[in-house]
């Protein structure tokens, strides 16, 4: 009997010390500023308002060409582009932040008209079909310093891009016609380096900075990202909110081809608007 009470005695002493050290561990986990959450999700779509060149040019530099999506071939000046964002911590101060948007773009232009000449009349036609196709993915490791209201933070990782291009043109002048394609489709991994600023109004209001930077020198696939944000949140229930935030992103990627050089330069800026979850 007396070692059944004792071995019923260590039983509920570990219980209690085992309680007590996961409350205590909780207690410490729980300790990170209101600014940041432990599990953080953006889903949204990015409005910008887009400037989009596509270039090409001999490898002796002799033959150059280029084509902006907007002005030249009439695409739109504004698009939604689908973005997904995802942070969570590990302990306080550090975490994962994964980041993905793809921009996927086509139009096709058709130009009609009639020549005269010495008295005949020609029918001419030309036709261009452009494809821009852009994916973006992140992932970076961050440190976040500050406990308050107010963190700040520095983040390496490593960024994934793809893109895939084509230029599709023919003309006809009554029976005679002609046709010519081009095309390019390449990807990359890059470092990065990202900042971020975070401060909490209260439990509801929340304000936040991010920017980074992807360089990549060498390769087929060479050239660089930037992007900027600035946005604020508001959480009408606890895990539950939107986000609305300005963004500004510049893309200038170069392609070199066995017979030619290609290049994109983008420019996308606008508003963004998220559905925003935190745990």
């Amino acid at each position: 009997m007396a070692h059944a009470c004792a071995r019923l005695t260590k039983k509920i002493a570990g219980g209690l010390a085992f309680v007590s050290l996961a409350a205590a561990s909780s207690a410490a986990f729980a300790d990170h500023s209101p600014a940041l959450d432990r599990v953080s999700i953006w889903l949204g779509g990015y409005y910008a308002d887009n400037d989009t060149t596509l270039g090409a040019s001999s490898k002796d530099g002799s033959i150059r060409g280029h084509a902006n999506l907007e002005d030249d071939l009439g695409f739109s000046k504004h698009k939604t582009v689908p973005r997904a964002r995802m942070d969570f911590l590990i302990g306080d101060s550090q975490g994962f932040s994964f980041d993905f948007y793809r921009i996927d773009r086509s139009k096709t232009k058709t130009l009609t008209d009639n020549i005269d000449f010495l008295g005949d009349n020609y029918s001419a036609m030309a036709r261009v079909k452009g494809d821009l196709k852009f994916d973006f993915g992140s992932a970076d490791y961050h440190w976040w310093f500050g406990k308050e209201n107010d963190v700040f933070g520095v983040g390496v990782g490593a960024a994934y891009y793809k893109v895939r291009t084509s230029l599709d043109a023919s003309a006809s002048l009554n029976d005679l016609s002609v046709a010519g394609r081009t095309s390019s489709s390449d990807s990359a991994w890059a470092p990065m380096l990202t900042l971020g600023w975070r401060h909490a109004f209260n439990d509801q209001w929340r304000m936040y900075a991010d920017a980074s930077g992807v360089k990549k020198n060498g390769g087929s696939l060479d050239g660089h990202i930037w992007n900027a944000a600035l946005g604020v949140e508001y959480f009408p229930w606890q895990n539950v909110g939107i986000g609305a935030e300005y963004g500004l992103t510049r893309i200038k990627l170069n392609q070199s081809k066995r017979n030619y050089d290609a290049s994109l330069d983008m420019r996308l800026d606008g508003p963004s608007l998220f559905l925003r979850l935190r745990f």
